[in-house]
This record gives structure tokens, sequence and C-alpha cells, in this order.
């Protein structure tokens, strides 16, 4: 097999069991945006909440994961009817005045996540080999930029697959290592809990699952299969089918998320050992679990950063290209403007930075600062019947989405009161 396209069509349409397997021709798009919440952001607020927490605050994840599925597949929504992504759907059918503004802010969320994931890189790899963190920021920066120009769309898919995987496998390995209290573990993922002292925590997980940018960059994986050109047949089964690929993606994030806080809470918690870094956790894994275990650790950050990378520049060329009303095209020079313009001042962020922890906590504030503009520019488009035609947001499905809008922008106000 050529290709993980080709290992799908495959099992499509030469397996006895093809058609039990046909939905796995639409994996992939949903793959490419979880590992934009497994990202090292995302490391900071779990080791924090499970360090600080315990098993306590599981449910934070469950809850999120619960709102980013409904949001996720509506963006891809988006794509599959209109073949527009959400930046191109925005300058389309939004005055300028409303469409400029928000994605001039999506652009910027982009380059606060691309310094995460950057930076992220750069511990991993000051972690493994003693780098200078400028130095280490230089090399994650180097090898994303590099991947992202040279390579083809199928190619950054199937990378991004494995290191998705990787990261899956080196939590599931740590978790062999450790006790966990799973009884503890059940209760937490379901029974919503706050902790004296915990609302901080609870908001930047919130904030860190529920990103802007991956928003941006769903609509923009699905749109570029351009379904919508195939019938409204084709549009129906796509969309039965393209949530089939969100669900199992955000249900893999869900689970590394909180093999994160597991870790964190079965180790750190249970010593009672507070973690302010994540070089502090790596160092604490050693004697601990052992020496296995904090170079696992380390590889995986290393894997998350690098991956995480690559999509919030893939994003932040999709809203830049978007403005133009083009597409993400790695020839076309407006994506590689938007590359540029994401890749280059999330780099320079890094060379100003005194505390890396507070430093990524800090890029997930201005993410959920963000978010809320993000989610109404979507909704207001999916809503519309406008631009989506018969398809547009309905019933309960409306409903869900403009709650869980509500629940977003309320748990964010209450965020940005928590700071001040």
């Amino acid at each position: 097999m050529k290709s993980w396209a080709d290992f799908r069509e495959h099992l499509r349409t030469r397996s006895p069991l093809a058609g039990a397997w046909s939905p796995l021709r639409f994996l992939g798009p949903g793959m490419l945006v979880a590992v934009g919440f497994i990202d090292p952001g995302n490391w900071a607020s779990n080791v924090a909440a499970g360090s600080g927490f315990g098993y306590q605050l599981l449910w934070v994840v469950t809850l999120s994961t619960i709102m980013l599925i409904l949001l996720q597949h509506n963006a891809a929504h988006l794509g599959i009817v209109t073949g527009l992504c959400l930046a191109e759907s925005a300058t389309a059918h939004l005055p300028r005045w409303i469409s400029r503004p928000a994605l001039a802010s999506g652009v910027l969320a982009a380059v606060a996540t691309a310094f995460a994931e950057i930076l992220g890189g750069a511990i991993a790899l000051g972690m493994l080999f003693h780098l200078p963190l400028k130095l280490g920021a230089c090399l994650t920066a180097l090898v994303v930029g590099g991947l992202l120009f040279l390579n083809s769309y199928g190619r950054i898919e199937k990378l991004i697959v494995g290191f998705v995987s990787l990261i899956g496998l080196g939590f599931l390995f740590e978790l062999m290592l450790v006790h966990t209290h799973w009884s503890a573990a059940l209760t937490g993922w379901v029974k919503p809990s706050l902790p004296l002292g915990s609302m901080l925590i609870v908001t930047s997980v919130l904030g860190a699952v529920v990103m802007p940018h991956n928003l941006f960059l769903h609509s923009e994986f699905i749109q570029s299969r351009k379904w919508n050109l195939q019938g409204d047949d084709a549009i129906r089964h796509h969309l039965r089918f393209e949530f089939f690929d969100t669900l199992v993606s955000m249900l893999v994030g869900w689970a590394i998320n909180s093999a994160m806080i597991l870790l964190a809470a079965a180790t750190f918690f249970q010593h009672r050992v507070p973690v302010v870094s994540l070089e502090q956790a790596e160092a604490m894994l050693r004697p601990i679990v052992g020496p296995a275990a904090a170079v696992v650790f380390a590889l995986a950050l290393l894997c998350a950063g690098v991956a995480s990378s690559i999509t919030a520049g893939m994003a932040g060329g999709t809203i830049f290209a978007g403005f133009f009303g083009r597409t993400y095209d790695i020839h076309d020079g407006h994506t590689r403007a938007g590359l540029l313009v994401t890749l280059l001042p999330a780099l320079a962020a890094v060379f100003f930075i005194a505390d890396s922890f507070k430093a990524l906590l800090l890029s997930q504030v201005l993410l959920s600062v963000q978010l809320p503009i993000t989610i109404l520019l979507q909704l207001t488009l999916t809503s519309s019947r406008k631009v989506m035609g018969s398809y547009a947001n309905a019933g309960i499905e409306k409903f869900l989405l403009w709650t869980t809008a509500v629940v977003v922008i309320f748990l964010n106000l209450m965020l940005l009161k928590s700071l001040t």
C-alpha cells in the first residue's frame, strides 16, 4: 500500500468485511484535529489538574470533549455542504467589518497556539538532549516549517496520525508502570466537583481542549475533499460517516488527556508533590516511576509539540488564505505567507519569556479570549439557510450547539474573572 488512504480503500473494496470497514475511508481529518488538543498547553493544564487535585477534575475532560465533538462536527458540516472552509465562508458571506476582525483574531489565536507548540517541542528537546530552550525552539520551528513547506497534504496527514499514535502508546506505557485508583477515576470522569482553588485549572483545561484554530482547520480538511460536488445523497452519506471520524478522533483525544491526569494523579498527587513545570514533572518521574517513564514522557511531549505545531501552522495558513477567498494550498503565496505569519512571531515570542510553564498557561488564556469569537462566527454561518440551505442547523442540533456556545463563553468569562 502506498498510503493510509490506499489502505482504507483496500479495506473498503477488497476485504470480505468491506461493509464493516467502510467508515475507515473517512478517518483522517478528525485525527489531524485531535492532535491540537493534546498539545503542550494541554500537558501543562492536565499535569496541574492531576498533581493538584488527583482524579477529581477528570470530569472537565469529559465535558469539554462532548462540547468539542459538537463543535468540530459542525465545522466539518460546513465544509462538506458548502465546499468552503470557515475562513473562506466568512469572507464570502459576511460583511468585511465582521469577517476581517474575526479572521484577524483567528490568526492571532493560531500564533498563540504555535507559540505553545514550539515551546513544548523546545522543552522536550531540553529534557532529552539538554539543549537550551531557544535553540530547541529554533530546531522545532525549522523541522515544522520544512515539513509544511516541502510535504503534500497526504504526507502531513499520515505523519500526524503517526504522532498521535506514538503519544497514545507513550501514555499507555506509563500508565502500566503506576498504580491507578480506577474506582476514583471512574467517579472523577462523571461526577462534577470544584475543589477549593480549582477554578483556574478547570477553565484552563476547558479552554485548552476547545481550541479556536481547530474549528478553522477541521472545515479546511473536510472541504478539501470537495464532497459538496457529489450531490445531496453523497452529502448526507458523508455527513453521517464524518461524524464517525469526529467521534473516534475526539475520543482518542479524550483518552490521552485523561491519561495525562491519571498519570499525574497516580504519581505526583499520591506523593503530595506539587508540579509547576513540565521539566519538573519529567525529573520527578525518574525516582517515582523509573527512568524509562521519564524518557517516554519527554518523547511523547516532543511528538505533541511537533505534530501540534504543524496543525497550528496549517490553521494559520488556512485563515490567512481565507482572507483572500483562497483555500489552503502550499503552492499558493497566500498560504505560504500565512504559515510565515503564524510560525515566525510564535518563534520570536519564545525568546522573550522567563517562565515557560506560565507562558504555556498564558497561551491558553489567549485562546480562551478568542474562542467565543470563532464559535459565534461558525454558528452564525452554519445556522444560516443562505449559506447552508436545507442543511442549516435546526432542532435539537441547533439547541445543543448554541447551548455549548453559551457554556463555553460563560466558562471563559469565569476564567478571565479568576485572573483579575
